[in-house]
């Protein structure tokens, strides 16, 4: 089967991407142009008709990718014209009339260059991160990726194992032969040696995915103290509803900024307070959920009632800023104790000390995101199949321990499958569906 799909963003422009990968490609482009295709990986200007009456459709250039030199590993093309909705859609459509042809899924093409071995597993995962980055550190974290430094990693680690494994099932199938006292010790290295990597890759504060995914930051605190209005001025747009009726913040409304380079999903939260109404209640227990699960935590206060209750303590305990908002209304100094908190005085009203309330978002952001080459972990998959790995691999050490070698080599073997997982050594059919489909169509 032949797919093909528009590769460039949708909507008018100066240039359109169609990209076809297929045993059938050569036969489009023949179609299309009427002659035959061009010399590879040279751009050639062709003329672009229409299949059964050969009218004119537009002119454009025809790139020629012959496989398994492609993307996909396939025979592939590019068609570029230019990028008008009515061109691409009757390119598209005489495509679709040729035989073996379709539309391409979501992240086919780049599926494809999995499955031929064109790219691993995590290169396709970096390769959808690269498209959809939106800030410096996302983009650079996907390259590092792309480079291929952390599947070089895994797949060390998981040779690693395999030795090992040869070793022990050279034991199993010799019982009666002793394995040397070089291999044994050989075997107890290896297999700490890979332990002691996991256990370091997993203490990484998760900064790959949060790099990914954005630092998240929940806005909390009372009923109409100004949660609503800080989500806006952040934002520089009116993002929630502002109002001085109290708890007109039912729901988590979610914003994503970019502070200085570094991604951000800031929340605005339901108001804290005791509430008999149901939709309320429901409110702020998502509340209480977002604050659980916040990278760091804006507490709001208003400087004219500085009570707090115990939920409002609690929150403060940890990657919290206090900041008593309506400062300009305050007659008197803030309480000693409060003082003791890390907090901010701030107007919203009047802009005052917004500003010095950014810069402690930004230097707490800057602090999180300590990156180095090191980052090897960007979606919870990666870190699921490792902790896996690492439950087997101590249980392999226990059992080699007391010599149960055929059921070490069990755990052993599972160990080494989660490790290839990550990378896509193994089959990993179930999982392929739910990578690819994040990707746009045409890619």
């Amino acid at each position: 089967m032949t797919i093909y799909a528009l590769s460039s963003g949708p909507g008018i422009s100066g240039i359109a991407v169609v990209r076809i990968s297929g045993e059938d490609t050569s036969k489009v482009i023949q179609l299309m142009t009427g002659k035959n295709v061009p010399k590879p990986r040279v751009a050639t200007l062709r003329k672009i008709n229409k299949i059964n009456t050969s009218e004119l459709i537009d002119e454009g250039i025809i790139l020629w990718f012959p496989g398994p030199e492609s993307y996909t590993g396939e025979d592939m093309a590019e068609i570029q014209v230019h990028g008008s909705k009515a061109v691409v859609d009757v390119i598209q459509s005489n495509i679709s009339n040729i035989e073996n042809c379709r539309l391409a899924e979501p992240g086919e093409f780049t599926k494809l260059a999995f499955q031929n071995g064109k790219i691993n597993l995590l290169k396709a995962e970096s390769i959808a991160d690269l498209i959809s980055s939106e800030t410096e550190i996302q983009r650079q974290q996907a390259i590092k990726i792309m480079n291929g430094r952390s599947a070089d990693q895994f797949n060390f680690l998981r040779e690693k194992l395999l030795k090992i494994l040869s070793h022990v099932e050279a034991k199993i199938d010799f019982p009666d032969e002793d394995l040397p006292k070089n291999i044994l010790n050989e075997i107890k290295k290896n297999s700490d040696d890979v332990l002691r990597n996991i256990e370091k890759i997993l203490d990484d504060q998760k900064v790959g995915e949060r790099i990914r995914e954005g630092f998240k930051i929940a806005i909390l605190g009372p009923t109409n103290v100004g949660k609503s209005s800080l989500l806006n001025h952040l934002s520089n747009r009116d993002v929630a509803i502002v109002s001085e009726i109290a708890g007109t913040t039912r729901d988590v409304i979610e914003t994503h900024l970019n502070i200085d380079g570094y991604p951000v999903v800031v929340s605005d939260t339901a108001g804290i307070r005791e509430s008999k109404d149901e939709i309320e209640k429901k409110g702020i227990k998502l509340t209480i959920n977002r604050a659980e699960e916040a990278d760091l935590k804006l507490v709001v206060v208003d400087a004219k009632n500085l009570y707090f209750t115990d939920i409002l303590k609690g929150l403060l305990k940890k990657n919290a800023i206090l900041v008593i908002n309506k400062s300009d209304l305050l007659k008197k100094n803030i309480d000693s104790e409060i003082k003791k908190i890390d907090h901010v005085l701030i107007s919203i009203k009047e802009n005052l000390n917004i500003d010095e309330l950014i810069l402690k978002i930004k230097n707490n952001l800057k602090n999180r995101f300590i990156t180095s080459d090191d980052i090897l972990i960007t979606r919870e998959r990666h870190r699921q199949h490792l902790k896996q790995c690492l439950e087997y691999l101590k249980n392999f050490n226990q059992k080699n321990e007391i010599e149960d070698f055929d059921k070490a080599a069990e755990d052993l073997r599972l160990a080494t499958r989660h490790l290839g997982m990550i990378v896509g050594k193994v089959d990993v059919e179930e999982i392929l569906g739910s990578i690819f489909n994040d990707f746009c169509i045409g890619k």
